[in-house]
Formats: structure tokens, sequence, C-alpha cells
């Protein structure tokens, strides 16, 4: 069994503990999204604090400058946003109704069926990664996985 190396690691623990956070957005934000009566809504306080969390660290690590450039990028690019955007309504619309680990294994689901596509073409200059039998297999995995949070 191949061993994890701090480079591996390390980018892993963080990508865990932002899990940990995301799993934590959506029932607060159904929560907020319940108790302010406006799904839409609490996505939108969602978005703005993060964008206000986001432009204070953009001007502390000195990386104001690159917002000019974000104009010269194909507008492809900005689409970004606007799925954050869908991702943050559909997990707070559907948390009350299917519950959080149902939510996140259909969002995980979907998730990793477009990383197995996107990997596979190279998508957005990001290195190919093909799709193998072992890939396929854990993303059934996890297809059972969503069947099973709701037996």
């Amino acid at each position: 069994m191949p061993s994890l190396s701090p480079a591996l690691l390390i980018p892993i623990l963080v990508v865990f503990a932002a899990g940990v956070g995301f799993g934590v957005q959506a029932p607060l934000n159904a929560a907020l999204g319940r108790g302010i009566g406006g799904g839409v809504a609490a996505a939108a306080i969602s978005f703005g604090v993060g964008f206000v969390a986001l432009l204070l660290l953009t001007v502390l690590f000195g990386q104001a400058p690159s917002l000019a450039k974000a104009t010269s990028m194909p507008p492809v690019y900005w689409l970004g946003g606007l799925l954050g955007a869908v991702v943050v309504w559909a997990m707070l619309w559907s948390v009350p109704t299917i519950g959080i680990l149902t939510a996140f294994a259909a969002l995980l689901l979907g998730q990793l069926s477009a990383a197995l596509v996107l990997d596979a073409i190279g998508a957005f200059a990001a290195p190919v990664h093909p799709i193998t039998p072992t890939r396929v297999l854990a993303l059934a995995m996890v297809a059972g996985g969503l069947i099973l949070s709701r037996l």
C-alpha cells in the first residue's frame, strides 16, 4: 500500500477540514432559510458573508490587483460562482426534506460523476486521469452509499 507523504497528506487534511465545514454549512444555511422564511435569501446571505471574507483575504494576501484581471478571463470561468450558488441553494432547500447525509451523498455522487469525466478529458487544463475500473467502482460505491442512506 502506498504511503501518504506530507506533500499529499497536508492537502488531503485541508480538504477534509473544508469538507467538515461544508457539512456544517448546509444545515446552518437550511436553518437560516427557515428562520428568515426564504431559501434564496439565505443563500444570498451565505454568499455575501463569504464574499466579504474572501475580499478581506484577497487584500490581506496582497492579491487585490488580481481582481482587475478577472475581466480578461473567458466568461465560462465566471460560472464557478453561479454553480456554487446553485449548490448552496440546493443543499439548504433539500436538507430539511431528505436529511444532511442523503443530501451530501447525492451531492458527492454528482461531484464525483463530473470529476470522473472532467479528469478523463483534462478539462480546464487539468492533468488527465483516465477512467479506470477502480475509479468507476469508487463511484459505484458512493452510489451505493446514497441508496443505503435512505434505507
